[in-house]
């Protein structure tokens, strides 16, 4: 659609330049400039966007990236709860405190850039970071396809990256000191370390007319969000069998004696769902220092089963299905 540029005098004796276009539906669009150039630019933009049919209604930007965030939340129906829990903190600490008051519209590519500059200079964690931006820029993906934008200001902002230390694994006579250190929560460090059964990402496993024999079914993961473990479905949504070492059989039976099918078999002492916390400060912790294993974490012992299990000849792609997808740290 073709454009115009007019100048126009106002009553105080200054000059606009004022650039007009109409969109495919005829209603007519202007804005004014105090210099020709800048409005030759805009009404080149418009006239463009038109053209390559990425034009998109001044109005529909309009709207905050505070109020558009909250609909983008409501609409994320798959999300798992620890998910969505992290993503509403993200958006509460990180995202809406710069951006809730903006229009869509107003986002611009540099302001986002010098926003994640900002947040890795003031000594966040790269990771939090990166997750920020993510949040920021699935809101902005979400306008993009719903017409309010043309283009989504969040792509290609140079993000910080990630350090990630190095794995940390147990040989057998390791994991046989840790679990004698361990004294009755032994079979506990046996399940993590040959297993990855009953880490602080999987839902402890519970009696079945399946245990004994292995294998197991992982049929249920249990997650913290906001200080409660809440249960629901692995995170890929999919049942994977575990199979675990003949030895381990017999101390779980004695779990299971006295407790329902329903009834976890691994608990915290006050009988309550054993958190990734619980396993550190009741015996990881205290058994690693006095196996000479100091530092070592939970999720360590999930490297350990990946290592022995392929070192006993499983081969990594069946290891891989066996563990599931790595829990959220």
């Amino acid at each position: 659609m073709a454009g115009s540029i007019n100048t126009v005098e106002l009553e105080d004796g200054t000059r606009r330049h004022r650039a007009r276009y109409r969109d495919v539906a005829r209603r007519q669009h202007e804005r004014r400039f105090r210099q020709k150039v800048d409005a030759q630019r805009w009404l080149d933009e418009q006239t463009s966007a038109l053209v390559t049919q990425t034009w998109t209604a001044p109005e529909r930007g309009r709207v905050t990236v505070e109020a558009w965030a909250a609909q983008w939340l409501d609409a994320q129906t798959g999300l798992k709860p620890s998910t969505r829990y992290r993503c509403r903190s993200l958006l509460r600490s990180q995202v809406l405190p710069r951006w809730g008051r903006y229009r869509l519209a107003d986002v611009t590519h540099a302001d986002v850039a010098a926003w994640v500059a900002k947040m890795s200079g003031g000594g966040l964690a790269p990771a939090t970071v990166r997750q920020a931006h993510r949040v920021l820029a699935l809101v902005l993906i979400l306008a993009v396809r719903d017409g309010r934008i043309s283009r989504n200001p969040a792509v290609e902002v140079p993000l910080p990256r990630v350090r990630r230390g190095e794995p940390r694994f147990l040989t057998r006579e390791g994991v046989e000191r840790l679990a004698e250190a361990a004294g009755e929560c032994g079979d506990v460090v046996r399940l993590l370390a040959y297993t990855d059964c009953a880490s602080g990402a999987g839902r402890p496993p519970r009696p079945s007319r399946r245990l004994p024999p292995p294998p197991a079914d992982h049929r249920e993961s249990a997650t913290e969000v906001g200080g409660t473990v809440e249960f629901g479905a692995p995170k890929t949504h999919q049942q994977r069998t575990v199979p675990f070492p003949v030895a381990l059989a017999e101390p779980l039976v004695r779990r299971c004696e006295g407790k329902g099918p329903d009834d976890l078999v691994i608990t915290s002492p006050e009988g309550t769902v054993l958190r990734s916390g619980n396993v550190r400060r009741r015996f990881s912790d205290p058994a690693a220092t006095a196996a000479g294993l100091e530092n070592l974490s939970p999720h360590d012992l999930r490297h350990t089963a990946a290592s022995l299990l392929v070192a006993s000849g499983a081969h990594v792609k069946a290891v891989q299905r066996m563990l599931g997808p790595p829990p959220q740290r």
